[in-house]
């Protein structure tokens, strides 16, 4: 079968490799969408730390059962169009026991830390599976992305009363904002340096949008809250800049949610974490709760998904695509690859 890889960095090649059988209690999906990730950017660049070469990228997934096997329940049948929760856990660790298995402390993620779905069939186990037949294989393989946001919004513990900032307007920021505005009914504040990724934040659901580059985010945010701050910040670009700004912007008392991770250490002015109280949480991965709510915000077409899918292309441009992406991070939001 076909399969693109990860060779080295920066070359994305097309190989052929085995087709896989599966096991009992597996599946085996006709990978029919997947869409590139900022981790498949990093990877692609050699700035990925947890993946080694040769990978097939590819976690968000759009795909039909091709067969199931023994033990696979029988609602699972071939020629159903699913996507895959493409995360591991090792069930015995302390976040697994703590029933956050999105933050095993073994997780291995398709395409990052194992081969990925950038193929032509992959074998999973049926619980992977998550079916939402009202979806179409684009919109399948936008969950997973949309979820890592959702998660982040589920971390903030966001509500309808709640003023939230989103730091990175983004694929996850996308979801952050989806997630707080359409879902949790908050009043979201989106925040980025590129007026068209604001543009697509405002129909995601943001209520109000800071260009940080031409406007001072902090006058605005104080203008837009009151003086107050937002309730609830996300941060969902990882620079050192946006890291210090979750903190510096964040109401007394409010919460901050880290989804970006800064590629380098960050030195904080400490004295702000006590006097505001706040609450600094992580955010890791995505739940099955989290992938059936996007699932359900998909359905009720209140997302923008044809401008979230800025370009598709067959199979044989794979490559093609995540080079011309490397050369210009800014040209897309969302690229996926037709198979």
């Amino acid at each position: 079968m076909k399969a693109v890889i990860f060779n080295r960095a920066n070359e994305i090649i097309e190989v052929e490799r085995p087709e896989p059988e599966p096991q009992p209690g597996e599946v085996r999906l006709r990978v029919r969408r997947i869409g590139y990730c900022g981790s498949d950017l990093n990877a692609f660049r050699g700035l990925n730390p947890v993946m080694t070469y040769p990978c097939i990228p590819g976690h968000e997934i759009g795909a039909t059962i091709e067969s199931v096997t023994a033990g696979v329940p029988e609602e699972f049948q071939p020629g159903m169009a699913v996507t895959v929760l493409p995360y591991t856990s090792c069930g015995k660790c302390s976040a697994c026991l703590a029933g956050r298995a999105n933050a095993c402390r073994d997780n291995q993620t398709l395409g990052v830390q194992r081969d990925g779905a950038l193929t032509e069939y992959l074998c999973v186990p049926w619980q992977k599976l998550i079916y939402a037949p009202g979806l179409s294989l684009g919109e399948l393989a936008l969950v997973e992305p949309l979820s890592v946001g959702f998660h982040a919004v589920e971390r903030g513990r966001v509500t309808a009363t709640d003023t939230v900032c989103v730091l990175g307007s983004g694929m996850i920021g996308l979801g952050a904002i989806a997630g707080a505005a359409l879902r949790g009914r908050a009043r979201v504040i989106a925040v980025d340096v590129d007026d068209a990724k604001l543009r697509l934040a405002r129909r995601a659901g943001a209520a109000e949008v800071i260009n940080s580059k031409t406007e001072s985010l902090h006058e605005r945010l104080q203008e837009l809250t009151g003086g107050r701050g937002p309730d609830v910040i996300i941060e969902a670009v990882g620079t050192e800049q946006t890291f210090l700004a979750a903190i510096d912007e964040a109401s007394f008392a409010g919460r901050v949610v880290y989804v970006g991770y800064a590629k380098h250490p960050v030195a904080y002015e400490t004295k702000y974490f006590l006097l505001k109280e706040l609450d600094i949480l992580g955010s890791r991965n995505a739940t099955r709760l989290n992938f059936e709510a996007v699932a359900a915000v998909l359905e009720s077409g209140a997302y923008p998904v044809a401008a979230t899918i800025t370009r598709t292309v067959p199979f044989a441009g794979a490559g093609g695509a995540m080079r011309d992406w490397s050369a210009n991070p800014a040209s897309a939001t969302k690229i996926q690859v037709e198979i």
